[in-house]
């Protein structure tokens, strides 16, 4: 019973954020104009209606799976309230519950880091240097697939030398798409780089 209530109320949340929470901030001038272009919301959409369809499907095995069993009730699904608190079910929710947090003013780059790192630990990884290596790795491929190859503006984050090193990361990706497609490099980049190395002495002091 636990199991099913718990897929309901994820399938009532999804639903929401679809149509209230999927696009908060302002939609860049250049992504408005460009009749091409993906907006920002079309991943986060594609994904939640995804997992819609997947959670439906979910509680109809659940539900035809547990027809006739006696334990399949209200009781037994407070009972087992206590051992879900425990489980790593509900630490992995609490870790994506902490990202959507610190993802506005850290940025994608730096929540994806810490997000790998916390679920690595908690499916059993305790080699640390691979842990911090493989997750560095698959966050900047997660940022080039996303940002460069799809074209989605991802989180920079409000602290200012956050953002100004995603700013040269998105400078140095456009930089690669235009050179490939044959067009000028993007002069952001310098401005980004230049704001990242005037705020070290700053992040170090």
């Amino acid at each position: 019973m636990f199991e099913l209530i718990l897929n309901v109320l994820l399938f009532v949340f999804f639903g929401w954020a679809f149509f209230t929470h999927v696009l908060e901030a302002a939609v860049p001038a250049k992504v408005l104009k460009n009749p091409y272009a993906l907006k920002p919301d079309a991943w986060p959409k594609a994904i939640i209606i995804l997992l819609e369809i997947c959670l439906l499907i979910n509680i109809i095995k659940i539900i035809r799976k547990n027809k006739g069993n006696e334990n399949f009730t209200i009781a037994a699904f407070f009972a087992s309230i206590p051992e879900f608190f425990k489980s790593k079910l509900f630490q992995g929710i609490l870790i994506l519950a902490v990202a959507s947090f610190i993802l506005e003013p850290l940025g994608f780059m730096v929540t994806s880091f810490l997000v790998l790192i916390a679920y690595g630990w908690l499916l059993g990884a305790r080699k640390y240097g691979q842990l911090v290596l493989m997750s560095l790795l698959i966050t900047f491929i997660l940022y080039i697939v996303f940002s460069g190859l799809l074209s989605v503006n991802l989180p920079r984050g409000t602290i200012g030398f956050l953002r100004s090193f995603a700013l040269t990361l998105e400078g140095i990706v456009q930089n690669v798409k235009n050179l490939f497609g044959g067009s000028k490099p993007a002069e952001e980049t310098v401005q980004a780089t230049a704001a990242l190395l005037r705020s070290l002495p700053v992040m170090l002091g």
